[in-house]
């Protein structure tokens, strides 16, 4: 049954998101009828709607602009809890009972036109299992890994387990991690040193995210069947510590993000897991936010990491409008905000060797593209300039976890290759496309 709701229960799009709108729309007219004194009831409504969209675009949570169908959601859900407090008495049962049910039912489309446009559950199963803590693909524990290690046995697919990094190198309270440990990890005992991919989610994020709406086990575990088990550990990180705090993945006022990530996950792979510690052989793959972390990772610290796949992140770390987010996420300071810049920190570092990244960028097609189309030109275009191997791949699709989950899926073979995957060839990039300079994207950043 779960297989069978994994693969045909979409909540993006089909059936059930339209049933729900029209369920909505039916109760919504048996609830309420022309009447005086609604005109109240839906100033509130469009004051919700334009608060939302207020909170949003002051927050840097728009990767891609929101579907008017969310503010009409909003809208109509703060309408009828409006209405049903000033206009429910007096009613008859039934018409009480619809504008009862009108409320609930609407938070629900307006949710379902959240996941429409962020893609966080693509199915009903996905979503089952992440609001019931349910098991992740592959999912075991180290006792049965151990087990595995002891009888000398391969297993068919990779198997995740649950790591605790700790937080001696950066005191960041954070929650439980996971790894991927593909087949080839088990086929010698100690394990071979092998190359390590650190994928790190959206903005809004847990450390399962990637598993679940990222589909990236099953993507790593094909990979990994088709190269004779070999394929990257890949590394599920926590930078957020809570669901909603945008740490950016920087150290700042909310939590020494960047510090736990080098200091703490990377000794803790080496010493827990054999994986190489040769900055060769680790790459970083973030979505979204998650995308900017992963080229400030990569360029701040290429004596830890060679490679990045930066999947429609923004140009710089983003909480809102620059004076926002300096304000936000460095308390002011300007210089520790230039400290965490990629542009500022590639133009201090000067030439890299060794270093390749790939920026991928959804909308293609799109009239004007996205911003990050432009900060994932500017970026490479600057990277290039400074010695780091790049191009943007540009694809159809939204800024939502589908489009990441293709995303990653289309670059792990040259990801693979790139960190020195045993038996995974190395591929060539595809050359980048002339764009804007860093320059010109930042100043053109919504609030600058």
């Amino acid at each position: 049954m779960s297989g069978l709701l994994q693969h045909h229960d979409s909540l993006t799009h089909g059936w059930m998101p339209v049933t729900a709108q029209v369920v909505t729309g039916l109760v919504l007219v048996a609830a309420l009828r022309r009447r005086r004194r609604l005109i109240a009831a839906g100033a509130f409504g469009v004051a919700a709607a334009a608060a939302a969209h207020w909170y949003i675009a002051s927050q840097g949570l728009a990767g891609d602009p929101a579907p008017q169908a969310l503010w009409i959601w909003i809208a109509l859900t703060g309408f009828t809890a409006a209405a049903l407090v000033t206009r429910c008495r007096h009613r008859r049962w039934w018409r009480r009972a619809a504008a009862l049910a009108a409320v609930p039912l609407c938070v629900l489309c307006t949710a379902l036109a959240v996941n429409q446009w962020t893609g966080y559950f693509p199915t009903v199963a996905t979503a089952w299992g992440q609001l019931t803590a349910g098991p992740l693909p592959d999912q075991t524990d180290m006792a049965t890994v151990a087990a595995f290690q002891v009888r000398h046995a391969v297993p068919h697919n990779g198997s995740l387990v649950p790591v605790d990094t700790g937080d001696a190198g950066s005191g960041f309270k954070h929650r439980g991690e996971f790894v991927y440990l593909p087949p080839a990890w088990f086929a010698a005992d100690p394990p071979p040193r092998l190359p390590t991919l650190m994928m790190i989610g959206g903005e809004l994020n847990t450390p399962q995210d990637w598993a679940r709406a990222g589909n990236a086990v099953q993507t790593v575990d094909t990979f990994a069947a088709a190269h004779g088990g070999e394929a990257p550990v890949l590394v599920f990180v926590d930078v957020g510590g809570t669901f909603n705090n945008d740490t950016e993945c920087v150290n700042g006022r909310r939590g020494k993000v960047a510090d736990h990530l080098t200091k703490d996950v990377v000794p803790a792979m080496v010493s827990k897991f054999g994986v190489s510690s040769d900055p060769a052989n680790w790459g970083v793959v973030g979505w979204s936010m998650g995308g900017t972390c992963a080229v400030d990772l990569t360029v701040m610290h290429p004596e830890t990491f060679s490679v990045f796949e930066d999947i429609a992140g923004d140009l710089s770390p983003n909480s809102g409008s620059k004076a926002q987010t300096i304000d936000r996420l460095f308390g002011g300071d300007a210089a520790a905000y230039e400290s965490f810049d990629p542009t500022t920190v590639i133009t201090r570092h000067g030439p890299y060797t060794g270093v390749s990244g790939w920026f991928a960028v959804n909308g293609a097609g799109a009239s004007p593209p996205p911003q990050t189309a432009a900060a994932a030109q500017a970026l490479c275009g600057l990277g290039a300039s400074h010695g780091i191997d790049c191009a943007v791949i540009t694809r159809p699709g939204r800024h939502d976890w589908p489009f990441a989950a293709n995303a990653f899926a289309e670059a792990l073979p040259w990801l693979a290759g790139e960190i020195q995957t045993p038996g995974v060839p190395r591929t060539a990039l595809q050359q980048p496309a002339k764009g804007p300079t860093a320059v010109d994207v930042a100043e053109r950043r919504p609030g600058q």
